[in-house]
């Protein structure tokens, strides 16, 4: 179980970076002519930074912390925080029409990222 939360976490960590550095430092006019990003058309620049900011503070969260054991418990939160931004983002993907591949894969991040929550916070807590 430990084994599988850390290799969902990871992931996440991973797929949060590329999400996080993308939105942080590529500049919009290249985001909304990528796949997926027309979205950012609509948005502030700001906001969009926003978003990479916390994204790229979700891939230290779910990893870090348990890795430091410096408060194991914001894995778990990170996580949760993670399963409202992927309802986010599978609204705008469903509002944009971006297709069902953007859909599904938004939403295996979500149950990741609940699994992730469920373990670390039950089963798989690193006060357990």
């Amino acid at each position: 179980m430990d084994l599988a939360l850390w290799i969902a976490a990871g992931l996440l960590a991973a797929v949060a970076l590329v999400g996080g550095v993308s939105k942080t430092f590529v500049p919009q006019e290249k985001l909304v002519k990528a796949t997926g990003g027309r979205w950012t058309a609509d948005a502030g620049v700001g906001f969009v930074k926003t978003l990479g900011v916390l994204e790229l503070l979700a891939a230290v969260g779910l990893v870090l912390p348990a890795v430091l054991d410096i408060a194991p418990v914001m894995v778990a939160v990170t996580a949760v925080c993670w399963v409202v931004l992927m309802i986010g983002s599978i609204a705008v993907h469903v509002r944009y029409r971006d297709g069902a591949k953007y859909v599904v894969a938004t939403s295996a991040y979500l149950v990741l990222a609940a699994f992730v929550a469920w373990g670390r916070f039950g089963p798989g807590s690193f006060t357990a």
